[in-house]
């Protein structure tokens, strides 16, 4: 009887142990495999899968983007190499990392990413734009649909005959079919386009503007016919579809009258429209996202929709759709748009193009979608009264498909009316236009080939280059033309501001002989110019000022870079009708005040903001001198110790030597090397930044006491009253002439001192050349001093470089000008040149060492002369 309760009471006991059990909390160290699927716990699966697609797309971005290709084309090939086509190949792959059970959240996180994206991208679109520009976008929009669509729809029926017994496919009639593939095959992807258009700084050209309008028309016009198409399957009659139809409109109008008008008060109550959207205005605006999304699936039209309509709603004024778009992008760009795409290579085989008939029906759809495309593109833009070369290059970026593509695609196969393989065959197609995109638009449209044009329709030049209307640029003679710099284009930057002051004064304060400006006016003005996206300040002078005077008016034309990153906001700024942009910016309303500090001489200054991609910000400022016809192009010296203009305010940043800079020494290089037959140019490097830094003595002291908080820093700004003396060194290079031109130039301000030595010729020079510019120097010596009212010092030293004792005299108003002087690197030496010296010269590396040595804080310009022998436009209009 015992012996039957002690059993009894052990089945008992362990009959509780068991049901009191909790699970393992220990994770892997109780023997949890994190890639089994747990549906109590799905999140350790899904990190293991997200991880894997964002650290792919990342890795695939990398390449691809120095080759300015899209993220797109990243995405869409993680997807493909997770997919069945590479890494489903891997015997356990695809059922351990991403099983059938797990893809359930996986989908979900991933259309997520789709609706906030579809959101974005109708955020992006300003309708405004189309509005203003908008018999351009219907001439090109309504070729560039109609053709594709027409023979898309003719493709289409080859396509359903042979594959529609396909597995997986609903049974449809052939005209649903017909117009979902015209559809895939007409469509351009808007955001793809617009960020092709800005990385090739092409936004602000005819090509761009005109692309970009109708490539907003074509998106809207895309998305309107699409959801026409999803309607009519997913309807069971015709009645149906009409029902479908008629509430989508009205769901539209309800938006477009009744909500945005309540929104719109809304953002103006909270002060939203200025400020920024607070956190209780994006709240609002998820929520109507998801409502919205909700909405239009549950009435038969696709989730989609109705974000996008979301987005197409929201107002651009006071940049509200720029500031909540940055609110947004980067989880969305980063997280969940690449677990869409990942879904979408899942659902790709490239195994399943394995016939002869496969492969032919891919070739005839990518040759369909792109020279459709390119056709009725270029017969629209060639309407509009654009040259060939011009229309072919819009007709080959409206070709371009992307991230749009896919999304259609997805849709398609969701609904049923694509199998596996006649998807596989349409990715295809939109990785293969995609990716031709940016390199076929170099190659017809590069800038030399844009100046080229911009002078040709200017009048400037003829068909085959050649110069009609000569200036008084190629006249040498220093009697006909007193001034070499009359027309400046000055790189504006936040952090060399108050330098830029000391240098430009020297040029506009230079008396003029016979002026008499006391009667003009200083009348600062913002002036919109011709395009959408820059705004020009001017200096209003009296005309009547200009007849009394020998000299040209001096012309400063001041360009605002700020770089263009990979956000969707950062591309919106650029493409976004901002007029006043420049004239509301206060770095560019600093120096417009400028004009009122120049009495002596009639000045017009411009300014304009331009966004670019950091490596191509040279690029962007030699355009800007050709089309402003500048002679020279001044550039401060970056004093952050990097591109950027806002200095780091952490510790340990300002020990760094702003001399030692590889990014803007590069972007120096870049300059002089392209801007040879352009204008001449000149680096300006401040006296404060070839100061010895005490910065390492003062952080070795430590922290002092701690009853202060905090340490102030005192900065002191003494004026630099009393003459400037300008130093030049002249070593018989074309370089070094210049700098004496442009000395004896400034040497017309009468608070100049101008002293010009006479060294060694340069080693790299041969006696030829050094005789000839030795020739034009004894000229400009014997006429400048009547010029210069006999203030140049001329001296000579048998030396190649400036004795260490000649520095003992200079002082805090001294300015060395120098011929940058060097002869041309290897492409290989100029990637691995990340110094000063080897960017600006042996001779200024020698200046400024000896300066720093010496500490007497003189200033340095580095100036390169523009090569006279030719107009540097070797390009054939076609």
């Amino acid at each position: 009887m015992s012996s039957v309760a002690t059993r009894v009471a052990s089945a008992t006991a362990a009959a509780a142990t068991t049901v009191s059990k909790a699970p393992p909390q220990a994770g892997i160290f109780e023997g949890l495999n994190p890639a089994k699927y747990n549906a109590n716990n799905p999140i350790i699966l899904f990190i293991i899968q997200a991880a894997i697609v964002i650290a792919l797309c990342r890795a695939l971005y990398w390449p691809l983007g120095k080759i300015r290709q899209p993220p797109v084309i990243a995405e869409v090939i993680t997807g493909i190499i997770l997919g069945p086509s590479i890494m489903g190949r891997i015997t356990g792959f695809t059922d351990t990392i991403f099983p059938k059970e797990s893809m359930a959240g996986f989908t979900l996180a991933a259309n997520i990413g789709l609706i906030f994206y579809l959101f974005l991208v109708g955020l992006e679109i300003d309708l405004r734009f189309l509005v203003r520009n908008w018999r351009t976008a219907v001439s090109v929009a309504s070729l560039d649909m109609a053709v594709p669509f027409a023979l898309g729809y003719a493709l289409a029926y080859g396509i359903y005959n042979q594959f529609k017994s396909e597995p997986n496919t609903v049974n449809i009639n052939f005209a649903t079919f017909g117009l979902f593939v015209a559809i895939a095959i007409a469509i351009t992807a808007f955001p793809v386009l617009c960020r092709i258009l800005t990385s090739l700084n092409l936004l602000n050209a005819n090509v761009g503007v005109i692309t970009l309008t109708s490539g907003i028309a074509n998106d809207v016009l895309g998305w309107v016919l699409l959801a026409l198409c999803v309607t009519l399957v997913n309807a069971g009659n015709g009645i149906t579809a009409l029902y479908v139809l008629l509430v989508a409109a009205g769901y539209a109008l309800f938006l477009a009258f009744t909500l945005r008008p309540v929104f719109m008060m809304i953002l103006r109550k909270t002060g939203s429209l200025e400020n920024g959207p607070s956190q209780g205005v994006v709240a609002l605006t998820v929520f109507m996202v998801l409502i919205s999304a909700f909405f239009t699936d549950i009435i038969g039209a696709h989730s989609v929709f109705g974000a996008f309509m979301i987005g197409l709603m929201c107002p651009h004024e006071g940049g509200f759709a720029i500031k909540l778009t940055e609110k947004l992008e980067d989880i969305v760009a980063v997280l969940f748009l690449p677990l869409f795409f990942a879904r979408s290579g899942l659902n790709t085989n490239l195994g399943l193009l394995d016939s002869g008939m496969t492969w032919g029906y891919v070739i005839a759809i990518i040759m369909v979608a792109f020279l459709s495309k390119i056709f009725g593109g270029t017969m629209g833009a060639r309407l509009n009264g654009l040259v060939w070369r011009e229309s072919l290059t819009i007709g080959v970026l409206m070709s371009c498909k992307g991230l749009v593509e896919l999304i259609v695609l997805n849709i398609g196969l969701q609904a049923k009316i694509l199998s596996v393989r006649t998807f596989t065959m349409f990715v295809v197609m939109a990785l293969v236009t995609t990716f031709a995109t940016t390199p076929i638009v170099s190659y017809l449209y590069p800038p030399a080939y844009q100046r080229k044009l911009e002078l040709w329709k200017a009048g400037k030049i003829d068909w085959e280059g050649n110069q009609l209307h000569p200036d008084d640029d190629s006249e040498n003679n220093l009697e006909k033309k007193l001034d070499v710099a009359d027309r400046l284009l000055v790189y504006l930057r936040a952090d060399g501001l108050s330098s830029l002051f000391s240098v430009i004064n020297l040029f506009s304060s230079a008396a003029s002989r016979q002026s008499n400006s006391s009667n003009s006016s200083t009348n600062l003005t913002p002036i919109p110019e011709k395009g959408l996206f820059t705004t020009n300040l001017r200096h209003s002078v009296d005309e009547s000022s200009t007849e009394q005077t020998q000299r040209k008016r001096l012309r400063i034309h001041s360009l605002r870079l700020t770089e263009l990153s990979e956000r969707t906001s950062s591309v919106m700024r650029v493409s976004e009708p901002y007029e006043e942009y420049a004239g509301n910016d206060p770095i560019m309303k600093a120096f417009g005040s400028l004009a009122n500090t120049t009495a002596s001489r009639d000045v017009v200054i411009s300014g304009h903001v331009s966004i670019a991609p950091a490596d191509a910000f040279a690029e962007t400022l030699i355009s800007k001198a050709s089309s402003t016809a500048s002679d020279f192009i001044l550039v401060p010296w970056s004093e952050t110790g990097s591109l950027s203009e806002l200095p780091s305010y952490f510790v340990g940043s300002a020990q760094r030597d702003p001399m030692v800079n590889r990014d803007f020494s590069r972007l120096v290089d870049d300059l002089f090397q392209s801007s040879k037959t352009t204008a001449s140019i000149g680096v300006f490097i401040d006296r404060t930044l070839l100061r010895v830094s005490s910065s390492a003595s003062a952080t070795s002291q430590g922290i002092s006491s701690a009853a202060s908080t905090y340490d102030e820093h005192a900065v002191i700004y003494a004026s630099d009253n009393g003459k400037t003396h300008l130093h030049v060194l002249y070593a018989s290079s074309p370089d070094d002439l210049f700098a004496v031109k442009l000395a004896l130039q400034l040497a017309q301000n009468p608070a100049v001192a101008l002293s010009i030595t006479k060294l060694s010729p340069h080693t790299f020079l041969s006696t030829e050349a050094a005789h000839i510019n030795d020739t034009s120097f004894e000229d400009l010596r014997s006429h400048g001093a009547t010029l210069t009212a006999n203030k140049v010092t001329y001296n000579s030293i048998s030396a190649a470089t400036l004795p260490d004792n000649a520095f003992g005299d200079a002082t805090k108003n001294t300015m060395f000008i120098i011929g940058r002087s060097i002869a041309d690197l290897s492409a290989l030496e100029r990637i691995k040149s990340g110094d000063a010296g080897r960017t600006l010269g042996a001779a200024t590396a020698d200046v400024i060492g000896k300066v720093k040595t010496s500490g007497v804080g003189a200033s340095v310009l580095v100036v390169q002369a523009r090569e006279e022998s030719g107009s540097g436009i070797n390009v054939t209009p076609k």
